[in-house]
């Protein structure tokens, strides 16, 4: 019997809404709320407890990777699509046949020194990176190997230079 492949993720949050600060204090949280197909199949069918993540501050100034968590659980209906008073209610999905899934997420560590996008993009290695590619919106993406080894090292560059 051979392990799972270990795979890597970057999960967007806009900070106003839940920021890596929100998730180093609750330690864990629920990633609800996702309604687009191809992010809720990534959870559903790819993702494995275990797997690392770049937590993704998008719609902030700056844009930036914030810092790290890990998948804390295998997927489970997202309970918000049920919620008739929850924004994401999705009066569609059965309770018997769920529509929406998510997985916990677990805290890792927050950067001393965020990632800008402006940094992402200036390093050649992302260059085929999906964060950076023109029109990519997808709240879950996978990241390469490669390049979430690339990230790691900027951000241990960065925590350097500012001191940390």
């Amino acid at each position: 019997m051979t392990a799972a492949r270990r795979r890597y993720w970057l999960m967007k949050s806009e900070p106003d809404v839940y920021s890596i600060d929100d998730l180093k204090r609750d330690r864990k949280t629920m990633w609800d709320g996702v309604r687009n197909y191809q992010a809720r199949n990534l959870m559903r069918d790819d993702m494995s407890v275990g797997d690392p993540v770049l937590f993704y501050h998008s719609n902030a100034k700056p844009m930036c990777i914030a810092g790290l968590a890990e998948v804390a659980s295998k997927s489970y209906p997202d309970p918000s699509a049920f919620d008739r008073k929850d924004k994401h209610y999705d009066p569609k999905s059965d309770p018997e046949n769920p529509t929406w899934m998510l997985v916990d997420v677990k805290h890792v560590a927050t950067f001393e020194a965020p990632l800008t996008r402006e940094t992402l993009a200036a390093e050649p290695a992302l260059a085929d990176m999906m964060l950076l590619r023109r029109g990519s919106r997808l709240s879950v993406q996978p990241v390469t190997a490669a390049e979430f080894k690339v990230v790691q090292a900027l951000a241990k560059r960065a925590a350097k230079a500012a001191g940390a």
